[in-house]
């Protein structure tokens, strides 16, 4: 006599499944939870210092923003009015030759790094001198250019200026765009090169354009850097309170004119710093933005 036995179902995958539940005071459910609260206590106390300052700058600095400020050339001493509309032209004008000049290279430096000869001596000797440029003082620059280029136009200039900012944008450029072309994957390139692409095609049309959103990350950062840094300014292009005219004359910039109206005793002045420090940290805000745009992973 054969006897069968009915199994539940339910109560067989019930058995079958492992007991998920668990304790808050668990060892491992309460670390997470107190190393969770630790880091975020963390991130809201140093994010006081920031936003205590933007708070300054929007409440001192937004009073005085108006069309005139924007628009307007600076004041001299104990006059009332005026703006920093020279200065924002000078400030794009230098951050946009800084960027004619370290672009180029930085990404075709970028290229050479991560693609075209990665291991060798040139390569290594070039990364290590990029690294280094990283943390060099943005007020050597200046000196640097001040030695071989001001002294040589007999002028303070935006040429100058822009050569400056140049230095200083070089190796981010360089080491993000270098990153950016690691990236990419290297089945791309050799789908590229099985199609009979030429290494230069293969570059082109292919490894720059799936690197780009990773490139546009480091220019806008080296540009955003590039816009507040004024240590290499004061030995370069030093300031005016005139429109500019020319790349071979002294210019005004949002960085300086901080710096020089920060220190003056005239409440007009010490105004138009506050106004000034605003619009650079929009400007350089808007950047930061932008970067994080072009980085951010496509859908």
């Amino acid at each position: 006599m054969v006897v069968t036995q009915t199994v539940d179902p339910t109560r067989a995958v019930a058995a079958a499944t492992p007991d998920m539940r668990h304790s808050f005071f668990e060892r491992r459910t309460l670390s997470n939870f107190v190393l969770t609260f630790f880091l975020w206590i963390l991130a809201i106390l140093a994010a006081v210092p920031l936003f205590s300052v933007l708070y300054m700058l929007i409440v001192r600095g937004g009073a005085r923003i108006n069309l005139e400020t924007l628009t307007s050339l600076p004041p001299a001493g104990f006059m009332p009015g005026g703006g920093v509309g020279n200065a924002i032209v000078g400030t794009l004008v230098m951050v946009f030759l800084a960027a004619l000049i370290s672009v180029p290279f930085g990404v075709l430096g970028g290229v050479f790094l991560g693609l075209v000869a990665p291991e060798s001596k040139l390569a290594g000797a070039a990364r290590f001198v990029g690294q280094v440029l990283t943390g060099f003082p943005s007020i050597l620059a200046g000196v640097f250019v001040f030695g071989f280029l001001v002294l040589a136009m007999g002028t303070y200039s935006a040429i100058a200026g822009g050569v400056a900012l140049a230095i200083g944008m070089f190796p981010t450029i360089l080491l993000t765009s270098e990153q950016a072309v690691r990236m990419v994957p290297q089945r791309m390139k050799d789908a590229a090169a099985g199609m009979g692409c030429t290494p230069f095609q293969a570059t082109w049309k292919v490894t720059l354009p799936t690197a780009l959103p990773g490139i546009m990350t480091g220019v806008m950062l080296a540009v955003a850097g590039a816009a507040g840094n004024s240590a290499p300014l004061l030995f370069t292009a030093l300031f005016s309170n005139y429109w500019i005219e020319s790349l071979r004359e002294p210019t005004a910039s949002l960085a300086i004119l901080i710096y020089n109206f920060s220190g003056m005793p005239f409440p007009n002045q010490i105004e138009l710093a506050w106004a000034a420090s605003l619009v650079l940290v929009v400007i350089v805000l808007v950047f930061n933005i932008v970067s994080r745009l072009f980085g951010a992973p496509k859908l």
